[in-house]
C-alpha cells in the first residue's frame, strides 16, 4: 500500500471518529475549502451548508462503520468508494439508519494533506428508519 493510499485511509478513519464524537471542527478540517457535496433529493452544496447541517444536530448520537471498497490514486487526485452504516440518534428522538455507497473525490492539497474535495453520498434509510439526516456524507 502507497504512502498516500495510506493516508487517504487516515482521512476516512479520522472523519468516522469525528463524526461520531461530534468533532465538527476536526470534520472541516478534512475538506477543501471548495467542497462539494451531492445527496439524493438536494441541490449540491459546500461547506457553510454542510456545517451548518452539523451544528443544526448537536447532541446527536452517531455510530457507523466505514469500508473502503476502492481507492485510486491519480496524482493530486484519488477517489474512493466507500461502504458506510450510520445511525443518528437525536436527543429524545429515534434513531435513523442510513446505509450505502459514497463516491469520492479527494485532492492532496499544497501542505501535502488529503482533503475531501467531492463526494456523492448514495445512503439511503434503511428499511424501517426514519428519513435521512441532510448534510452528513462520507468522507
Amino acid at each position: 500500500m502507497s504512502n498516500d493510499e495510506i493516508s487517504i485511509r487516515q482521512v476516512v478513519a479520522t472523519w468516522m471518529a469525528a463524526s461520531t464524537s461530534g468533532d465538527l471542527a476536526r470534520v472541516l478540517e478534512l475538506m477543501t475549502d471548495d467542497v462539494v457535496f451531492m445527496v439524493p433529493g438536494q441541490e449540491p452544496f459546500g461547506k457553510q451548508a454542510f456545517s451548518d447541517a452539523s451544528a443544526s444536530m448537536a447532541g446527536t448520537k452517531m455510530e457507523g462503520s466505514s469500508e473502503i471498497v476502492e481507492i485510486q490514486v491519480l496524482g493530486d487526485w484519488a477517489f474512493i468508494r466507500n461502504r458506510i452504516d450510520m445511525t443518528a440518534t437525536p436527543p429524545g428522538g429515534a434513531a435513523v439508519r442510513r446505509s450505502g455507497y459514497t463516491l469520492t473525490l479527494l485532492r492532496k492539497e499544497p501542505d501535502g494533506k488529503w482533503r475531501l474535495a467531492r463526494d456523492a453520498n448514495l445512503m439511503t434509510p434503511k428499511p424501517g428508519a426514519h428519513a435521512p439526516a441532510p448534510g452528513h456524507s462520507s468522507g
